[in-house]
């Protein structure tokens, strides 16, 4: 999470990781690839991101095989759009 997304309410903070935890709003105009690594979604005024990323098990480069989970690390972000 980002510093905007910690600095919430707990309640808010709570419904954001539900909103993350529960999207799947997954078109081709926000996921053309079929990745679902990605999401916007709003929330009392606010617009929300989320995006996951690949790296490679030492976290020093994206993943070569994002589908490997022997080799792969995945790092979930939620930010607020203002943020990006």
């Amino acid at each position: 999470m980002t510093r905007g997304v910690m600095d919430l309410p707990d309640d808010a903070r709570a419904q954001v990781i539900l909103n993350v935890a529960q999207f799947s709003d997954f078109k081709k105009s926000n996921d053309p690839y079929g990745e679902h690594d990605f999401g916007a979604f709003d929330l009392a005024g606010d617009r929300f991101f989320w995006k996951i990323d690949y790296y490679d098990k030492s976290m020093d480069f994206g993943a070569d095989d994002p589908s490997d989970e022997k080799n792969t690390t995945r790092v979930l972000t939620i930010m607020l759009a203002d943020e990006y």
